[in-house]
């Protein structure tokens, strides 16, 4: 599932701030980049399902080994793991209306903190 029109597609943020504000929120990047690309991960446990928030970007300055770069980021994402497959996004998944509202919220946390760092 996309989140459309949250206000944070094509957001820009210097790498290490960006990170402050994800871990602030419950994302994780962990191992999850590369020398152009990111991605932020929120895990949702609801009723024996495992959902991931995910929220990419790469690179448009620097790269991210260095730890100084611009990510532009990009759409974000909601998925359904399952397993040994991996995660779906796919339009013909059914998400929990109380989930889909609290990765809204945290989005909107998300724009908010963004133009912070950006001000």
């Amino acid at each position: 599932m996309k989140f459309e029109n949250t206000g944070i597609e094509n957001q820009t943020a210097e790498l290490s701030r960006l990170d402050e504000l994800m871990k602030s929120l419950g994302f994780v990047r962990a191992g999850q980049w590369d020398y152009e690309r990111v991605t932020y991960d929120r895990k949702f446990e609801v009723k024996g399902d495992v959902y991931y928030l995910r929220v990419q970007g790469y690179a448009i300055e620097g790269e991210v080994d260095t730890r100084y770069a611009v990510i532009k980021l990009l759409t974000p994402l909601l998925g359904k793991h399952y397993y040994p497959h991996g995660v779906e996004y796919g339009e013909g998944e059914n998400f929990p209306s109380s989930l889909v509202s609290q990765c809204q919220s945290l989005l909107a946390q998300v724009k908010e903190g963004l133009a912070k760092i950006n001000a």
